[in-house]
């Protein structure tokens, strides 16, 4: 047995345990608790098993769930970025970089190649396993924001306009989804909870 090997394996287990102290700013269903990173990661990675049908292209399903587990780990350093923000961009920084770097460095050499390929893949938003995960990031928040009679749309005074600027990307990984989602605007929208303007 190499218990170097092992031991780098759990110092990096110890590390992302980290994962569930980042809260993020969407709300569980039907709740006032606020979403850490660890309980969203994992709701995707349910997500992907179960919706797997609906991808516009056959994916690899457990390539999407090793996506979505890990996607967000980089946040332990750099911190959630709330989809919405106005100033912010929701894409891969010099900052995700390096935490992707530290974090998955942590690992043996042959897993810190692989996760870090894999959250990349994720990143560039390329491939079909990608595009689908991508969707389903999307897709989580709306249905917490429709669960939660707005959530983060009315607490934050989200209009519709930067909604469906930050989302429709979900139609590359998942038009079935999307045009769910869309109906789901439209009762929102109806409800007063998303504000067309």
């Amino acid at each position: 047995m190499n218990l170097e090997h092992l031991a780098k394996q759990l110092a990096f287990i110890h590390e992302i345990d980290k994962l569930k102290y980042i809260q993020r700013k969407t709300r569980l269903f039907n709740s006032e608790r606020n979403e850490n990173d660890a309980e969203h990661s994992w709701h995707l990675a349910m997500m992907a098993m179960v919706l797997a049908e609906h991808a516009n292209e056959k994916v690899d399903v457990q390539k999407v769930v090793k996506m979505l587990l890990i996607h967000d780990i980089v946040e332990i350093d750099s911190g959630d970025i709330f989809l919405y923000d106005t100033t912010a961009n929701h894409t891969n920084t010099e900052e995700e970089r390096k935490a992707a770097e530290r974090i998955f460095g942590m690992l043996p050499v042959q897993q810190k190649e692989e996760f870090i390929a894999i959250w990349e893949e994720f990143e560039e938003g390329q491939t079909a396993e990608a595009r689908f995960a991508k969707s389903l990031d999307r897709l989580e928040p709306i249905l917490q924001n429709v669960s939660n009679r707005g959530g983060t749309w009315m607490e934050f005074d989200v209009k519709y306009d930067t909604v469906i600027r930050k989302t429709s990307a979900m139609q590359h990984g998942s038009q079935i989804l999307w045009e769910h989602t869309q109906m789901l605007f439209e009762e929102s929208i109806e409800k007063g909870i998303l504000k067309k303007t």
